[in-house]
């Protein structure tokens, strides 16, 4: 491949409510993506799960618009058959009579630009090990763990990393007992236990909001996690994997929300784009320090691979929580990640080609 651009697919979109959020995202990384290095496919995902391949212009063109969506394009498939081209079209297999295989499409790497269930969660990561394929970002069981914030918080925990408290409710456990209640405190935030972008997420005040909480959040997960609260300010560090093994972590950076806005939700996030960020985070050196340490110890608690987004409260004392990891982080241009890497002096264009380059070296299997 030195000699030759690298075949790269960037797979997008996506059957989550996240599917708005991945299209902008991969626009970002198609439209960095240099064409003296990269010979570059556009690969979406449609919301019903129909795979597509579509002009790399076109998709980039399509996040110009309010929540855009991927539904049409050339009908593909992503073959599991390490012997096959990787991506073929549907309906079609390298051995079936006849078949004009003009449109089959093999690829040095895929970048996987998925955020939420079927795509970030490890099921697309598996696809990808059965083909062989080398992929940007984390592997099966971190991008599994990462997903679910139940197990996420128990690893982290295992790791001697301080999580806030919470209850889970899985289906059949409506509400949450008296004893944790009084444990918890108030206000609780209730959330879908795999999902992102702050997709079913409500702070509750009071006990008489509950019902309506866990059902907002039961509407996108049947498992639901009560956390208790963690009053103070939202710090997040990235964590960068270079090619040759080195793990990083970035600046922090701080988000601010303004009035009326009660925490930084799927609405301040995209829709209104009201938060406020500073980066680095003004923070003492020693709570910089630890937090970058444990973004770093948190990398390594989920064995994740390439890159994470570790998201911290740090509270009037300095006392220093994780909140969630997030193993695909946005790459919309608004997005933290590319942001704090930027500050680093790691610009988008040599970010993602940093990503695609680990993927690369790291190949798949056992590693």
């Amino acid at each position: 491949m030195s000699s030759q651009r690298i075949r790269v697919a960037v797979l997008f979109g996506g059957r989550s409510g996240e599917h708005p959020v991945s299209c902008i995202s991969a626009a970002g990384v198609l439209s960095h993506l240099d064409p003296a290095v990269f010979d570059v496919s556009a690969i979406g995902i449609t919301p019903d799960g129909a795979w597509v391949r579509v002009d790399p212009a076109a998709a980039i063109a399509a996040a110009e618009t309010p929540l855009p969506q991927i539904t049409t394009g050339v009908s593909v498939v992503l073959s599991p058959d390490p012997t096959s081209a990787v991506i073929t079209p549907a309906g079609e297999g390298p051995g079936s009579s006849g078949v004009d295989l003009s449109a089959a499409l093999d690829v040095d790497v895929v970048f996987p630009v998925l955020h939420g269930p079927w795509g970030e969660d490890g099921t697309v990561q598996g696809l990808l090990e059965l083909a062989g394929v080398p992929y940007v970002g984390n592997g099966v069981l971190a991008s599994a763990a990462g997903m679910d914030k139940e197990f996420t918080k128990k690893l982290l925990a295992a790791e001697g990393l301080a999580v806030g408290d919470y209850v889970v409710l899985r289906r059949g456990r409506d509400t949450v007992a008296q004893a944790d209640r009084a444990r918890l405190g108030l206000p609780v935030f209730v959330k879908p236990a795999r999902a992102g972008s702050s997709l079913g997420v409500s702070r509750v005040d009071d006990w008489a909001e509950l019902d309506a909480a866990i059902a907002e959040a039961r509407a996108i997960d049947p498992k639901v996690l009560v956390e208790a609260a963690r009053i103070g300010r939202e710090i997040e560090c990235g964590v960068l994997e270079f090619p040759d093994g080195r793990v990083e972590a970035s600046p922090t950076a701080e988000i601010g929300m303004p009035a009326g806005h009660e925490f930084y939700d799927f609405q301040a996030k995209y829709v209104d784009d009201v938060a406020t960020f500073s980066i680095p985070a003004e923070l003492p050196d020693v709570v910089t320090k630890q937090i970058q340490d444990m973004a770093l110890r948190a990398f390594t608690a989920l064995d994740a691979q390439g890159l994470a987004r570790v998201d911290f409260f740090v509270t009037d004392g300095d006392q220093v929580v994780i909140n969630e990891v997030n193993t695909l982080p946005g790459f919309t241009p608004i997005s933290m990640f590319p942001r704090m890497w930027a500050a680093a002096g790691v610009g988008y264009a040599e970010l993602v080609e940093l990503l695609i380059r680990t993927a690369l070296a790291r190949g798949t299997g056992l590693r």
